[in-house]
């Protein structure tokens, strides 16, 4: 008997990090639909992500949808049939029924099988925060926790997790009813570069918005060394949508002034990038406090 952390495609994780940790983590894909046809986002693996950011681009808007209650339950089913107990750590609510489908999908496991030990956790993140958070809770695995202490500590620490994203365009996010149209096209004449952040309910909100590039990710900076704290055995994951430069830039700044224990650069998913777009550089890391939430 073990435990398993499962978690989705919105998490952002590096691939190499899950291939790596794969006797711990499972990563469930959220359905996305470019064009005429459809994936299973599994990470880069199988949709390459130069390829899906090459189609979106090119102008195409994909489109996605949550992860069915049957796709958790054939997960849960697979830990159960194992021996194992399992936590799902997954997408806010705030920002999808997702998390509801995981919910459905428990119910109907326990009752089957009374005795599965399966624990839903709302994370009230998305992207790098809640790869952040999936992989301090692996460590915490790895240090033989039980799965009573595993929760007890996510649940302590859920909103101590940051996420700061600066946007490029904002034609996505537009598309996607974040933000007005009108604000889209006014911000983009003046080339405003928005700094958004999740609120403590686990929505996406707007925090400041700057002019240029340069600024956004020095906006990043700040944001990332005022509320870090200490850096001691922190991950922290810088996200990048086709923007590699960028995400090396701010890794850079951290380095110079601070000594996490690991900084990932990965690449946004296609679920996460389909509603960004390109440009889009993040920022996600376990703060020393509660999230601001202004």
């Amino acid at each position: 008997m073990g435990l398993i952390i499962l978690t989705d495609s919105s998490s952002d994780l590096p691939l190499k990090y899950v291939e790596d940790n794969s006797n711990i983590l499972r990563v469930v894909g959220m359905p996305i639909v470019i064009g005429e046809e459809s994936y299973i986002d599994d990470l880069g693996k199988t949709l390459k992500h130069s390829t899906f950011y090459d189609k979106l681009e090119s102008g195409i808007m994909p489109r996605t949808s949550q992860i069915n209650v049957i796709g958790f339950l054939d997960e849960y089913k697979k830990a159960y049939e194992n021996g194992d107990s399992l936590i799902y750590l997954g997408l806010s609510s705030g920002l999808s029924g997702t998390m509801n489908n995981a919910e459905l999908a428990k119910q109907m496991l326990l009752e089957e099988y009374p005795d599965a030990d399966i624990s839903v956790i709302d994370t009230r993140a998305a992207s790098g925060g809640l790869g952040a958070m999936v992989a301090h809770t692996v460590s915490k695995v790895k240090e033989g926790k039980s799965r009573e202490e595993v929760v007890d500590w996510i649940n302590s620490n859920v909103l101590k997790f940051n996420h700061w994203f600066a946007v490029d365009d904002l034609e996505h996010l537009k598309n996607g009813g974040r933000i007005p149209a009108a604000i889209a096209l006014l911000g983009t004449a003046l080339k405003a570069k928005p700094v958004l952040t999740m609120s403590h309910e686990g929505k996406l909100r707007s925090y400041s918005s700057v002019r240029g590039r340069h600024k956004s990710i020095k906006q990043l900076y700040d944001k990332f060394s005022e509320h870090i704290g200490e850096t001691d055995g922190k991950e922290v994951f810088i996200c990048h949508a086709n923007c590699i430069k960028d995400a090396e830039k701010l890794k850079k700044m951290i380095e110079e002034t601070h000594n996490p224990k690991e900084i990932y650069i990965t690449q946004l998913s296609a679920t996460i990038g389909t509603h960004v777009g390109s440009g889009m550089l993040a920022v996600a890391f376990m703060g020393d406090k509660e999230r601001e939430n202004k």
